[in-house]
């Protein structure tokens, strides 16, 4: 994205922080990993509560949709691509509410006609746009991490709205699409975080 594009978006999104959508600060705090009782089953104790994860409240009406094998694993491969990159579970739920938004989780290939220009993969990442390779933007890995260093990018990303730090990155037609998806992503990060 080149640099005057970018301070644009980022000015507009700072407008938009200051205009007030933002509810409150950030919770930074990951906490030490969850001790597990014995009388707790595995699964529910490593949960995470989802409500954490949505620092600023979920914007508008949301939506939500069933997963199917593949869709989950996709959850999956962003949320460990999140951790390799060292970032935290509010990362995972922006990661995953952007790819819900743009592909519902499954990894796209060219949709001939139906194609946004070139997009493709979780993300519907552009090779015309510097995104990668065809290749590298279907794999749920690379993809994961090219939005990541996008998201790392944005100056205060962490104390935005989602639909913000994701248009910010994803340079959006439709810019607060994003949100609604948030709780599903939170649900969905709370459960596989740990997992």
């Amino acid at each position: 994205m080149n640099s005057i594009l970018r301070k644009s978006i980022l000015g507009i999104a700072g407008l938009t922080v200051a205009g007030g959508l933002a509810a409150g600060p950030l919770n930074h705090d990951t906490g030490a990993p969850a001790v597990r009782d014995t009388a707790v089953t595995t699964t529910q104790a490593a949960k995470l509560d989802s409500n954490t994860l949505i620092p600023h409240g979920v914007q508008g009406a949301q939506s939500r949709i069933d997963l199917n094998d593949e869709q989950t694993a996709n959850v999956k491969a962003i949320i460990a691509a999140t951790k390799k990159a060292g970032m935290d579970e509010r990362a995972a739920v922006v990661s995953i509410a952007t790819a819900l938004q743009e592909s519902k989780l499954e990894n796209l290939g060219h949709l001939g006609d139906r194609n946004d220009h070139d997009s493709q993969g979780l993300f519907q990442q552009r090779p015309s746009s510097g995104w990668g390779t065809v290749e590298q933007i279907t794999d749920p890995e690379y993809s994961t991490t090219a939005f990541l260093k996008g998201l790392k990018q944005v100056d205060g990303w962490q104390d935005m709205p989602l639909t913000v730090a994701a248009q910010t990155v994803q340079v959006s037609a439709y810019p607060d699409h994003y949100a609604q998806w948030e709780q599903q992503a939170a649900d969905l990060v709370a459960e596989h975080w740990n997992s």
